[in-house]
């Protein structure tokens, strides 16, 4: 979101600091980054089982058929969750094991495995916090045009019903879509990501259909009995290069615009900016936004669920290509990272974070907020003695829990953080290159390390802070 400061990776003196009593501590995974077991059990394919089977598009091509093999391993899992004292879970379903189709007759075996593992969390004092949608579209569904048509969205309300009428009696919050911002303009728009379509005009169909997917899905969830639902957001708190400058606030602006008021407005407010969808008009007819629509998205809900990596720096420059994950961003460049980056190239700002936090607070007050993913990817493997020194990971972690209680003390209502990710698990378009896991995977055994990182963390639950 934009900003007129810069940011310093330089750390003040590190003093112990305490959460409020009630801070909900948590670890989270995904659906298809995890599980395994593609073809069992009646699964049908999803855009991702299509997706990393095309040449080139995911590194070494690299599937997520077995992945940490979650399915057959989930109480072991559930076991290593319980020594490292989560209080909560957050997971995804998989649609294309509950629906394989997309719409059709329900799979009681895909269900069933969420049942189980719903109950085993239970059973070791953990709460699950369900995702209806982590990016794993059935494939049927896009064969009819995805995310950019229309009918993905009335399915997914659909869907969501199918989900709550098993596992609603023991499960209370209950989150619609991850990331739609991905969903759109990765896998829509740059392609990068499944189902690897390269259409700004589709990337911002999908959009408001991931939008209105989501006001569906609350209401089915409500008039079923859902108390507590909510979706995750991952903005970005966008910077312009030159805060003297008109045109790269401008840009930062418009960046700002297609990013994340694109997504809040419509959710919080009812209405979409009208900025955007000046800007957006000259790469859509628009023809997709029905009377109605704003009125189902907005619905209400009881907790922002907040993903946060790293911030944007961007500069006016007449002639650059622009970006494909941001339709007509012609003329704006984005600032290479400058200062420490994690194993994915991206900047470590602690600091973005309160800053975004605190404008959420303030532009879209009286929604409770929880960090719902923050993580760094490192490299770091076993080393000789068998333990893996992931320091780095512990630094960044650190920094961001320091940045969380900064916003605490200035009003922000946050209650809780899960950390990203439980387990080294399929990064995507990335493959297994990357390692974003507290608990080290190796994938040809299956057998899971708890990192440095991991055993830091349960010290930090224990102790409700930072020492």
């Amino acid at each position: 979101m934009t900003a007129t400061v810069t940011s310093t990776s330089a750390q003040p003196a590190r003093a112990g600091i305490t959460f409020p009593d009630g801070f909900v501590w948590g670890a989270a995974t995904a659906s298809y980054q995890i599980e395994g077991a593609a073809r069992e059990d009646g699964r049908g394919p999803s855009i991702w089982d299509t997706f990393s089977r095309t040449p080139g598009k995911v590194f070494a091509g690299h599937t997520g058929d077995i992945a940490c093999d979650h399915y057959h391993r989930y109480v072991d899992d559930v076991a290593l969750m319980a020594d490292l004292g989560l209080a909560s879970y957050r997971f995804s379903v998989a649609w294309p094991r509950v629906r394989p189709d997309g719409t059709g007759p329900v799979n009681t075996k895909g269900l069933d495995f969420y049942d189980r593992l719903t109950d085993e969390l239970l059973g070791k004092g953990i709460d699950p916090v369900v995702t209806l949608y982590h990016w794993d579209l059935p494939q049927t569904l896009e064969d009819r045009g995805g995310w950019a048509n229309r009918e993905t969205a009335e399915a997914f309300g659909e869907y969501a019903e199918v989900v709550y009428r098993r596992l609603g009696d023991r499960v209370n919050t209950w989150t619609t879509l991850n990331e739609p911002w991905c969903s759109a303009y990765l896998g829509y728009g740059s392609g990068i990501h499944a189902p690897g379509v390269q259409d700004p005009a589709k990337a911002l169909a999908a959009v408001h259909h991931l939008n209105l997917g989501h006001g569906l899905a609350v209401q089915a969830l409500r008039a079923a009995g859902a108390q507590r639902v909510s979706i995750t957001l991952n903005p970005c708190e966008v910077y312009p290069v030159d805060p003297e400058s008109a045109a790269d606030r401008d840009a930062a602006r418009l960046i700002d615009g297609l990013a994340n008021r694109i997504f809040f407005d419509p959710l919080l407010r009812g209405e979409y900016p009208a900025d955007v969808l000046q800007h957006i008009a000259r790469l859509t007819d628009l023809s997709y936004l029905k009377d109605g629509d704003l009125a189902i998205i907005n619905q209400p809900i009881d907790v922002l669920g907040i993903n946060f990596y790293n911030p944007a720096y961007v500069s006016a420059k007449p002639g650059a290509p622009g970006d494909l994950s941001y339709p007509g961003s012609e003329g704006i460049a984005f600032r290479p990272p400058v200062g420490p980056v994690t194993d994915m190239n991206w900047p470590i700002e602690p600091a973005a974070l309160t800053r975004l936090l605190t404008r959420i607070h303030r532009d879209y007050p009286g929604t409770p907020l929880m960090i719902t993913e923050n993580g760094a990817a490192f490299p770091e493997g076993p080393g000789p003695t068998g333990e893996v020194a992931d320091h780095r990971r512990i630094d960044y972690v650190d920094g961001h829990l320091r940045a969380c209680h900064d916003a605490l003390a200035a009003g922000v209502d946050l209650r809780g953080y899960f950390l990203w990710s439980l387990m080294d698990n399929f990064e995507w378009a990335e493959g297994y290159a990357k390692r974003f896991g507290i608990v080290h995977v190796d994938y040809t055994t299956q057998q899971r390390v708890l990192k440095d990182s991991a055993k830091w963390y349960r010290e930090v639950i224990k102790r409700n802070g930072l020492s």
